[in-house]
């Protein structure tokens, strides 16, 4: 896969975005939004991705411990749906069960000071998911 890559860690206060580089195989963080609306936010995403040339939205997904529909999840899917009015790339949702938990993990061994481990990890979150989504699709092209 070629182009960027962006992920969405979408909650209920804050988004966490993420980039991918330029040949979609290093996640990185990039910026957290403060919700406002769905429309407000969907609008954001969408120019954040025309402005780093995004070719493939990702959204995190938040499913149950069987894969089951959780409120979380259902959020996501509206919000996908949303923004796949706005543009014409698509826009997959991919399962983000446990990427802020890793997200803390990352963060208590590779952030040196307390203040900046105890902050809001929303971006790395959405750098998690975009990694895993990463990795998981560049195996899928290698099989």
């Amino acid at each position: 896969m070629d182009g960027r890559v962006m992920a969405i860690d979408p909650g209920e206060k804050r988004i966490g975005i993420s980039l991918s580089d330029l040949t979609a195989t290093l996640a990185a963080p990039f910026a957290v939004i403060r919700h406002v609306a769905m429309a407000e936010d969907c609008q954001k995403i969408v120019e954040i991705a025309k402005q780093n040339q995004v070719t493939v939205i990702v959204i995190g997904q938040a499913l149950g411990g069987e894969g089951e529909s959780t409120p979380q999840s259902r959020h996501s899917q509206k919000m996908a749906e949303a923004i796949r009015r706005l543009v014409d790339i698509p826009v997959v949702l991919w399962d983000e069960s446990g990427s802020t938990r890793d997200a803390q993990k990352i963060a208590r061994r590779n952030l040196a000071n307390r203040k900046a481990r105890s902050g809001h990890l929303d971006d790395h979150a959405a750098a998690v998911l975009l990694q895993d989504y990463l990795d998981t699709v560049a195996l899928k092209d290698m099989a």
